[in-house]
């Protein structure tokens, strides 16, 4: 059984597509571990906020049927792939670990690295796995986010219900 943590993240109609996202996540997937649901600002573009979570989940699926699926529920939420890469999306779905198995090849990259550029991932896996292991650095996601440049991303907690 492995070990998976995504990303969640919309800017369009934001507190139904999380809800949307994770709803088809727990019906796929059954249990989950949730973070607290932090808004951001646009990171790479100009566009309204965004609201952010990480999910952790166990399954026996591979690596790439989980990849295919988190595709798939964002399809069927609407996602629009045709924009520019960073833009306004209604679901996001990005596999951020999939145990300590590293990966790069077209279309899937493990660990991802928004890890440890990006608040709106880090400080939400840092949350519900402060002690897991960057299969890359070493180091825990604790120490990531305790080295973290805090200032260069805001990024803040918001009452959500599920």
């Amino acid at each position: 059984m492995a070990r998976v943590y995504i990303s969640i993240g919309s800017n369009i109609d934001a507190e139904n597509n999380v809800r949307l996202a994770v709803h088809a996540l727990q019906q796929h997937y059954g249990k989950l571990i949730l973070s607290s649901v932090y808004e951001s600002e646009a990171v790479g573009f100009k566009g309204d906020n965004f609201l952010n979570l990480v999910a952790g989940l166990n399954t026996d699926e591979d690596v790439h049927t989980v990849a295919d699926t988190l595709r798939k529920i964002e399809d069927d939420n609407g996602r629009d792939r045709s924009g520019p890469r960073f833009s306004a999306r209604t679901v996001d779905l990005d596999l951020l670990l999939y145990d300590d198995l590293v990966v790069e090849e077209e279309g899937l990259q493990l660990p991802r690295d928004e890890i440890t550029k990006n608040a709106f991932v880090l400080l939400p896996l840092e949350e519900i796995a402060p002690q897991l292991i960057h299969p890359l650095s070493g180091n825990t996601m604790c120490d990531h986010w305790l080295n973290f440049d805090k200032d260069s991303q805001k990024l803040w907690p918001v009452e959500f219900t599920f």
